[in-house]
């Protein structure tokens, strides 16, 4: 059958997707590039914002017509089947590698056993880059989000199937390495090991290729610092750090039940600043929760003002259900418009005056 295959979200997700299209294609389906002429549509969903669900669900309303499967988180967060009857069938992220038995049987397929995504088919979205999962899951219990309740607690994957994976990706001729997982800052906790320890293995891959690490969250960055720092002196590391910090206010972090503190931040900042003078800090913040006050949003303007990341990927505040947050009293959407507006100028301002 020829399918077609349109995904939300991360890199995870991205990589989930390359992982259903190589089974698929390994059982003699053909994979399209677009709708059109597809037999079968497979939607891999992302549950993190009100935004992306919007455009899902007006991408199931275009194509429910279709034989259309969804899968990925938003199937964890949201009763798909009562509100889009005429799906085919639905699947969560622990159900990818059964992919071809769904669509064949057109049957739900939830699963409580968290899968191994490694030394599976893929077709790379882009053949000289390789996504590889290190982790799913995470260790912390945010109030805002839904992907917690998706993907469930921290399973991290083994560190000789790893390096197996990142082997046949450089035999492949991937040239860029994304690992990836829901907090890579927390890979090992369940299995006794560290990112460190995983990638002090990996780096003695030989070959012509550059490793980048996804994001981990602050606390576990700084719990791992010093021997991260050691990690990113190779030749192999790319000099990228992704560790969303979210808020300035640590009254707010509180309320998010986020670990870290705006110290730890500034501190794993300084520190990675002060070794590589090149390096690339990539951070996360949420405008508008429903606790933050205009005092508390000015902290975190004071804040990316002093370190001025070089990366700022802003998000506005939204309820998500079955989260803690989505019980408080949200705040008026003009007020989240207008801190978002705020901080994205002085984003702007800042990578202007950046040399």
């Amino acid at each position: 059958m020829k399918i077609f295959i349109q995904t939300f979200g991360c890199q995870a997700n991205i990589h989930d997707s390359e992982i259903m299209a190589g089974l698929l294609m390994e059982k003699g389906h053909k994979i399209m590039n677009n709708e059109k002429n597809a037999d079968i549509i497979i939607l891999n969903s992302c549950s993190v914002k009100n935004s992306t669900q919007s455009r899902e669900f007006q991408y199931i309303k275009d194509n429910q017509d279709k034989n259309l499967f969804v899968g990925g988180c938003l199937t964890k967060t949201v009763d798909l089947r009562e509100k889009f009857p005429n799906i085919k069938a639905v699947f969560d992220t622990n159900s990818i590698t059964k992919i071809n038995d769904i669509i064949e049987a057109e049957k739900d397929t939830f699963s409580k056993t968290k899968e191994t995504k490694l030394n599976l088919p893929v077709i790379r979205k882009n053949k000289n880059t390789a996504i590889i999962v290190i982790q799913e899951g995470c260790t912390n219990n945010c109030s805002f989000c839904a992907t917690k309740l998706a993907r469930g607690a921290l399973n991290s994957y083994r560190i000789g199937d790893i390096k197996i994976e990142l082997q046949k990706a450089v035999d492949g001729g991937c040239r860029t390495i994304y690992l990836t997982g829901q907090d890579t800052g927390a890979y090992g906790l369940d299995i006794k090991t560290s990112l460190p320890d995983l990638m002090n293995e990996l780096i003695t891959i030989e070959g012509d290729y550059k490793i980048r690490i996804g994001m981990m969250n602050p606390w576990h960055a700084k719990r791992i610092m010093n021997d991260l720092i050691e990690i990113y002196h190779s030749d192999k590391i790319m000099k990228f750090l992704h560790i969303p910090v979210q808020s300035g206010s640590e009254e707010v972090l509180k309320h998010m039940f986020r670990i870290h503190t705006v110290k730890n931040f500034r501190e794993i900042v300084s520190e990675f600043r002060n070794e590589f003078s090149n390096i690339t800090i990539s951070t996360d913040i949420i405008v508008g929760y429903p606790t933050e006050t205009e005092e508390d949003f000015q902290k975190t303007l004071d804040l990316m003002n002093e370190i001025k990341p070089e990366v700022m990927n802003i998000s506005k505040y939204s309820s998500r259900s079955g989260t803690r947050a989505s019980k408080l009293k949200q705040l008026n959407s003009e007020i989240i418009k207008d801190r978002s507006v705020r901080l994205t100028e002085l984003y702007k301002k800042n990578k202007e005056i950046k040399p």
